[in-house]
């Protein structure tokens, strides 16, 4: 089977440029790129884009599945069909789910579920320390060989240095990445919102911004002392980046990511207690925010994420501080980076290489780029269509998204997995 997609705004990360031209795809892979006023290949079906934006699907680092433990929050065939519709073509999912993904049994079985329901490519992450208790490190090597991409306690750092350096050495000697949470444990328990004169005014318990910097310069200096591959999951405050660029200077294997959140809300969004603004770490100042988008453009930091955490109605119908963390972004991950294009601060090459190129080349996976040979993982979208979001038209089961009633720009139109189209805006099911 053969596709060609013509008339279209072709966005390479690799080579940092934006074509018009046609995209072949055949068995499954990029077979040829054609600039605008070459002659066109004959194929089985012909998609003509219409001058919208086609580009590498997206890798989402870090997306919370409800399997096993809470599939009422979020199932994978669920997830699946939000991140088709959100143009995220591969998952890496996290291991904070119940129990924890820290033995090779869990991981097998989250693999055949993801294999059974999801539309899109899974690769899952595993727990660095068992129960994700910063007690006793995981089964590292039989792990990797089960599937696993990374190894992460998510938000449940671990304290004892002696613990984490012994991870990270025998994690470094079998070349596995690391992917850490940065913020000082006995700092942060408990915050809600991120300290401050607007944390104070509202009477929240909050953490300070330093509770990041310090958490990343204790990592950062075992990885000094053991060499392991380590990827920081947020980094979402400006002390946080002189620490992060030093350690890059001196040639550490350190790679940081930023979730969308982060990115485009501060921390007066929060508002009257709104709890679907309640994340982890918390929303920042909008200095903070500012210069992290800054770090973004400059390729300081590499990832942008969407950190999908779906959480219940009634977690979230709660008091301000004692409400869940965490918000869904598979569907909105797209439309709400797209802010950051309309507002200047990158173009759409740089865009799509912190979410899709960067991300496949630290896990080691073949996607994220327009490339002949690359996977046919696509993602076709207008990016100036607006539209105003309705949460109960998401196709998590959660909804918990702080996005809810906000006018965005960028609807996903099309969406390929392998050259097999898995979402079709417009239709109650995929093609």
């Amino acid at each position: 089977m053969s596709t060609l997609f013509t008339n279209a705004r072709l966005i390479d990360p690799e080579m940092g440029r934006e074509v018009t031209g046609a995209l072949l795809v055949t068995d499954g892979a990029i077979a040829a790129i054609l600039p605008e006023g070459d002659k066109l290949p004959k194929a089985a079906q012909t998609i003509d884009c219409n001058g919208k934006v086609l580009a590498p699907g997206i890798v989402d680092i870090g997306v919370k599945i409800g399997e096993p433990g809470e599939r009422h929050k979020e199932s994978f065939r669920s997830a699946g069909l939000a991140a088709a519709a959100g143009g995220v073509t591969t998952m890496i999912t996290r291991a904070d789910t119940i129990p924890p993904i820290d033995t090779p049994e869990t991981l097998a079985f989250v693999l055949e579920r993801a294999r059974d329901q999801a539309l899109v490519r899974i690769h899952p992450l595993a727990a660095l320390t068992k129960g994700r208790q910063g007690r006793e490190m995981t089964e590292i090597g039989f792990l990797l060989d089960a599937g696993a991409v990374g190894f992460s306690d998510g938000d449940a750092v671990t304290s004892d240095n002696r613990v984490l350096a012994r991870c990270l050495t025998y994690a470094g000697a079998l070349g596995a990445l690391v992917i850490g949470h940065v913020q000082d444990p006995g700092l942060s328990n408990g915050a809600a919102v991120t300290s401050g004169k607007f944390a104070s005014l509202r009477g929240l318990p909050a953490v300070s911004p330093l509770a990041e910097r310090m958490g990343l310069e204790r990592d950062l200096a075992l990885l000094e002392m053991t060499g392991a591959r380590y990827h920081a999951d947020q980094i979402t405050t400006a002390a946080a980046l002189g620490p992060l660029k030093r350690a890059k200077a001196a040639g550490l294997d350190v790679t940081a990511g930023v979730s969308i959140h982060h990115l485009t809300l501060n921390e007066f969004d929060v508002g009257d207690y709104r709890t679907f603004f309640k994340v982890k770490p918390p929303l920042r100042s909008e200095g903070d925010r500012m210069a992290v988008v800054q770090a973004v453009a400059d390729g300081l930091i590499d990832i942008i994420c969407s950190m999908h955490t779906p959480q219940d109605e009634e977690s979230k119908r709660l008091p301000f501080e004692e409400a869940a963390s965490g918000a869904v972004a598979l569907e909105t991950l797209l439309p709400a980076a797209l802010r950051l294009v309309h507002a200047g601060a990158l173009d759409m090459p740089a865009l799509f290489r912190a979410l899709s190129l960067n991300p496949a080349r630290r896990l080691g996976l073949p996607g994220g780029r327009l490339g002949v040979g690359a996977p046919a993982d696509l993602v076709l979208f207008d990016p100036d269509k607006p539209f105003v979001l309705d949460r109960f038209r998401l196709r998590s089961k959660s909804r918990n998204t702080p996005f809810d009633g906000h006018r965005m720009q960028g609807r996903v139109l099309g969406t390929w997995v392998g050259g097999k189209r898995v979402f079709a805006w417009g239709k109650d099911d995929v093609a």
